[in-house]
Parts: C-alpha cells; sequence; structure tokens
C-alpha cells in the first residue's frame, strides 16, 4: 500500500542537529565550566578552539593548588603559534577581535615587537594603531616588518575608497564649475546674455539677468584648498588610519591641493609625505596629549585663499590647551569665508567618546560635529566641497546607520 511518505523522522533529526549546533556554540563561549550542563567537545577541532578561547580569556582562571593550565605566557614562539591557531579555526572578523583582546587583556604590547609574532598576525587598523603607538621604541630588526603590516592594511584600505572617494569629489568641483552665482571677475557675460534673452526689457533696451553663467575653470586648475588636521592622540588611533588613507588620495587630485597635518601638544606637518600614506602613517606618534588650539593656529597660516578652503578638523575635542581661544580661531576662520568641518571619529569603531560641552559650542558657531564611517566620507566631502547642507547630511546619515 503506498501513502505519502512521513518526515517526522527527519524533522526530528534536523532539530536535533540544530540543538546540538546551539549547545556546542555555548559550550565554546562559556568553557568549561559549563560542561556538565551543556556537554563536551567531540572532534578535535572543537578542542582547539576551547583550547585557544581558553587561552586567551580563561587566562586568570585556575583551581587552588593547580598551575595554570591556560594563557599565553610571555613567549613570543608561543603567542606566534596561538595566533595561528586562530586564524585556523575563526573567521577573519573574530582573528581581529581576539588579537585586539589579546593585546590588552594579557599585556602582549612588547611581543608585538618581535618579527616572528609579526609574521602571523592578522593585519586590521586597530593592530596599526598598536604598532604606530610602538614607532618610537621599535627596533630596526621589526621596523621593516612592522611595515609591510601596516602598508598591508592601507592597500586594502585604498583600494576600498579610492575610486569613490576620486569620483564623489571630482563630482562635486564639477558642479561647482558650473555655479549660477559666478564672482564678477569669473561672469562669461555672452553665455549670460544669450541665456537671459527671455528676459529682455524692450522699454530699457536691456537684459534682467536672472541667472548668471560662469566661465569653467580648467580641468587641471586648482580648484579648492583641502587642510586635515588630525588629533593623534591615543583614542584617535583608528580615525588616524583612515585620515591618513584619505588624504593621501586628495592629494593624488591635481583639482585640489591638501595638506595634512597632525597634532597632539605639538604640530606636525605631514604634507610632504602624502605621496605615500605609509610615510605619513610613520611620521605620526600616537598618544599625548592634546592642544587643539594650536593646531589650529598653525593650519590657519596654510591657508591663502579662504573662500576656497574646506578645513577637516578630526578630534574627540579634549582640549588641553586653551579653550576659548580654539573656540575664537573657528569663529574666525568661518567669518573669512574657510567652510569647517569637524568630525568626532572617522572610523568603524561606534560611537566615540568626546567633549560634549566643545562640541556643543562648535555647534553653536554653525559648526556640527560628529563621526563619520570611512565608507560615508567621500559623499560627506561632496557635500562640503558642493557647499551643502553638511548638518543635514549628518542627520540623515545618522538615521540610515540607525535604521539598519
Amino acid at each position: 500500500m503506498t501513502g505519502t511518505p512521513d518526515n517526522s523522522a527527519a524533522a526530528v533529526s534536523d532539530s536535533d542537529s540544530v540543538d546540538e549546533t546551539r549547545l556546542r556554540r555555548w559550550r565554546l563561549v562559556l568553557g568549561a565550566p559549563a560542561e556538565p550542563g551543556l556537554g563536551g567537545l567531540d572532534s578535535a577541532d572543537d578542542v582547539a578552539m576551547d583550547r585557544a578561547l581558553s587561552a586567551l580569556y580563561n587566562a586568570d582562571e585556575q583551581t587552588p593548588g593547580e598551575k595554570r593550565s591556560a594563557g599565553l605566557g610571555g613567549s613570543a614562539p608561543k603567542v606566534a603559534r596561538w595566533l595561528g591557531d586562530i586564524r585556523n579555526y575563526f573567521p577573519s572578523t573574530v582573528v581581529e577581535v581576539m588579537q585586539r583582546d589579546a593585546v590588552e587583556r594579557l599585556h602582549l604590547t612588547q611581543l608585538l615587537l618581535e618579527p616572528e609574532l609579526l609574521e602571523a598576525v592578522e593585519p586590521d587598523v586597530h593592530l596599526v594603531g598598536t604598532l604606530l603607538s610602538l614607532n618610537r621604541v621599535m627596533p630596526e630588526t621589526t621596523r621593516a616588518t612592522a611595515r609591510t603590516v601596516v602598508e598591508k592594511v592601507v592597500r586594502e584600505i585604498e583600494r576600498r575608497i579610492a575610486d569613490r572617494t576620486v569620483a564623489a569629489v571630482s563630482g562635486a568641483l564639477d558642479r561647482a564649475a558650473r555655479t549660477s552665482r559666478p564672482k564678477l571677475r569669473d561672469i562669461d557675460w555672452d553665455r549670460t546674455i544669450r541665456r537671459n534673452l527671455a528676459h529682455y526689457l524692450p522699454e530699457q533696451r536691456t537684459v534682467v539677468p536672472e541667472r548668471l553663467v560662469g566661465h569653467g575653470r580648467k580641468a587641471n586648475a586648482v580648484r579648492r584648498d583641502v587642510v586635515l588636521a588630525i588629533d593623534q592622540s591615543g583614542s584617535m588611533a583608528s580615525s588616524v588610519v583612515y585620515a591618513s588613507v584619505f588624504g593621501a588620495v586628495l592629494a593624488s587630485m591635481r583639482s585640489l591641493r591638501t595638506s595634512l597635518v597632525v597634532f597632539d601638544t605639538a604640530v606636525v606637518d605631514l604634507t610632504e609625505e602624502l605621496h605615500d600614506p605609509v610615510d605619513v602613517l610613520f611620521g605620526t606618534q600616537l598618544g599625548g596629549g592634546t592642544d587643539i588650539n594650536r593646531a589650529i593656529a598653525y593650519c590657519g597660516q596654510l591657508i591663502s585663499r579662504p573662500a576656497d578652503t574646506l578645513f577637516v578638523l578630526i578630534s574627540d575635542l579634549y582640549e588641553g590647551g586653551i579653550r576659548d581661544e580654539m573656540l575664537r580661531r573657528v569663529a574666525a576662520m568661518k567669518e573669512a569665508g574657510v567652510q569647517v568641518l569637524v568630525l568626532l571619529a572617522l572610523s568603524d569603531d561606534g560611537a566615540p567618546a568626546y567633549d560634549h560641552d566643545n562640541a556643543a559650542a562648535l555647534g553653536a558657531l554653525g559648526v556640527p560635529a560628529f563621526a563619520c564611517t570611512p565608507d560615508a566620507f567621500p559623499d560627506l566631502l561632496a557635500v562640503a566641497l558642493d557647499r551643502g547642507d553638511v548638518a543635514g547630511w549628518a542627520r540623515t546619515e545618522a538615521l540610515r546607520r540607525g535604521s539598519r
């Protein structure tokens, strides 16, 4: 006798498989203490994953009277083997988190100065930030390896953002060149009269130019100046990396004149290094205090065409210098016609910590301060260079990110 097949057994089997997978994952998350309730680990790969997780997250746990079995110790070869294990068993996004946690939890910063360890790491933006903070104490035997790690991350960021940045900025500059509000010296009178013939007044024998037409600027002319000022305090590490790469991309465009300045309590002009963002990054020194006022004062000396200049300050706004003077300098820049943009962070690290009082004070001057992701920065640049509504763009972008 025939009938419809009974799929109940298969359904039960699938359900059991899902439950086993869930229990296995919870066991790996919670560690050995959860084994009585969740069961053990069967495969060799699971045991190896558990060992790698325990070495990092259970390094401080031990039974009284027993020697610690977990932990990475102080041995570079042992750490290198552990790094190899996590790259074998976890996806790269998880590896990046575990590497960062290892540096923070197990104090492995000094071990990153050893070449064999650097060769084993998964390069990422946070690792680059750590290496840059060690730049001044890095021995020559490590520097070449560290540079290779930094360069790999930089080239990947360039690949990701360069084309979009050039396209967005070029589009904004082209729109600006076709402005209907040219300066008197830039008005193309012949085209202006032709375009406004519909507004000819016979009794006055004249044309009312409701729309002015400007001469298009030469494609290879410098149309705008961009000055980037980057806070290199320790909390800004990711922003320093991304901003340096963006600076190099902008410097490659003939229609822009790009300057890049990094600062803590001192100011360093790295414009001459913009041909290579790796050189820029190795010219930074992460950590230390912050004197935003001094940095703005220096950047003011770089501005010769205020009406054609975009000044971008990337800082968490924790000012160690003279706050009132800093605000006065920003107000003076705006009064002179400079377009001022303040980013609290340029990174994928989520909501940044920042000085809310200083952000509010800048907002009162008409300079909104907000964080921006690297993927959104080309669009923000386009809006700013087009002299659009930057504050409106920021609100829309925040709503878009919040809805995802």
